[in-house]
């Protein structure tokens, strides 16, 4: 058996583990160490080959997790849970609420616009979902809208948290592919804003039609200015977060620890207590400790791929095939598409940008390429950043899609009175919504390439 065979061989063992419910981080590590094992000891016999296998994956969580861009996770993560305990997503509601409320639809036109201001703090999608399922259901469903559409809307709201700044899944993917964590996050803001758009033109469009999200009339120039104070320190967030990382004034984790500062003095302020500060830094903890153990796992995979030779060879089919490339990638997100039917946004991102990721890049002429020879008419790193916000917008695809759908789950959980069936079909219309979405970012790459590009 040749090194390529067990890669494959061992590839196969790590999807059936994940579909049948092993956690994507053990899966891999597993998969990893056993693969290491049974090319080594091909080389070098049993117990020298065990030996080394293991030596070498061992010190890959420790060579692998001290790099300093992976500091920025714990603070972006942090800025989320603190937000939540100052009561700040409520204040961002309740001024969407009276600044949208007027519009068809306009309570769940307000709720998309506090998702993504909420997921501008918080960099979590399924911690979106879970807070405005708590905000905003009760308050559509007292005025008349369907259990369905008040939820559809939560869930698919929930996911601009993947896009917008700061997204911890833009973090990942940008340690995962050795490219700037500043430049990712600010390449999501644009298309963020555009996603948001074509999911409130959904939603005026679907409430116009059908008639059953009435409009909120009522409130006066007075009460909305007097919302307007709330939604303060999460600009000020925005603005500390996107201002440094756009003109170079700070790194990623600095950026962060600015914008925890911010956010924790507002809490303060707002009388948070010391328990509370607790569990936002418990749940910190743990939600970091989770994505860190997933790295590490999947790094213990990544290198055993390396020796089995499987980037490299995907890479040559990929570039082999008699298509026009731009159809090669429709074909890669479609694939990406019915991965995420099955694994979670982040495992999905994990185990496949080793091999996908060069075979992107060499697609579009190699990582030095420059635009004017390139595939995509864009240069290699601006491909890389392309080629990002896409894999990271279907990930979100994949948050409100069957069987695995995690925001539909989160919400039906919070809300146990709405069936996850009718989270699923009310997400129906936002599936359509990102569909166009992916269209646009596919049709005209500078929404993604051009505010990076200013930097």
């Amino acid at each position: 058996m040749t090194p390529f065979e067990v890669g494959l061989l061992m590839t196969g063992v790590l999807l059936v583990l994940v579909i049948i419910g092993v956690r994507v981080a053990f899966a891999a590590a597993f998969v990893g160490v056993v693969g290491l094992i049974i090319i080594f000891t091909m080389k070098q016999g049993f117990e020298r080959g065990f030996m080394t296998a293991i030596q070498m994956a061992g010190t890959i969580p420790h060579s692998k997790s001290v790099t300093y861009s992976l500091s920025v996770l714990p603070t972006f993560i942090l800025i989320g849970f603190l937000a939540f305990y100052a009561g700040l997503t409520k204040q961002l509601f309740e001024a969407s609420k009276r600044w949208l409320g007027w519009l068809p639809g306009g309570m769940a036109v307000g709720t998309v616009f506090a998702t993504a201001g909420f997921a501008a703090v918080s960099g979590a999608s399924v911690a979106t979902a879970a807070v405005f399922a708590r905000v905003a259901i009760p308050e559509m469903l007292a005025v008349g809208y369907s259990k369905r559409l008040a939820a559809a809307v939560v869930a698919a709201g929930g996911t601009l948290a993947s896009l917008i700044p700061p997204s911890a899944i833009l973090v990942i993917y940008a340690i995962l592919v050795e490219q700037s964590v500043g430049k990712l996050l600010i390449a999501g803001f644009v298309p963020g804003i555009y996603s948001a758009v074509i999911y409130i033109l959904i939603i005026v469009g679907m409430s116009a039609w059908k008639g059953d999200a009435p409009a909120i009339k009522g409130f006066t120039w007075g009460q909305r200015f007097a919302s307007l104070p709330g939604t303060l320190p999460i600009l000020a967030v925005v603005a500390i977060i996107f201002g440094s990382l756009y003109y170079g004034i700070a790194t990623p984790t600095e950026a962060g620890a600015l914008g925890a500062f911010v956010v924790l003095i507002t809490a303060i302020v707002k009388g948070m207590r010391l328990k509370q500060l607790g569990q936002a830094l418990h749940e910190t903890a743990k939600l970091a400790v989770m994505i860190f153990t997933l790295i590490w796992g999947v790094l213990v995979y990544v290198r055993f791929l390396g020796f089995a030779g499987l980037p490299d060879a995907f890479r040559d089919f990929i570039v082999a095939l008699p298509h026009d490339p731009m159809l090669t990638m429709v074909l890669i997100l479609c694939a990406y598409a019915v991965l995420g039917m099955f694994i979670d946004a982040i495992g999905m991102l994990v185990l496949t940008l080793p091999v996908v990721y060069p075979a992107v890049m060499a697609l579009n002429g190699g990582e030095g390429v420059s635009a004017a020879d390139s595939a995509f008419g864009m240069s290699g790193e601006a491909c890389s950043i392309w080629f990002g916000i896409l894999v990271v917008k279907m990930a979100e695809l994949c948050l409100i899609t069957p069987p695995i759908g995690l925001n539909c789950f989160v919400v039906s959980g919070v809300r146990p009175d709405i069936p996850v069936q009718e989270v699923f079909r009310g997400c129906v219309p936002f599936f359509v919504a990102d569909v166009i979405t992916i269209a646009g970012l596919l049709a005209f790459p500078s929404i993604i390439t051009w505010l990076p590009s200013l930097m």
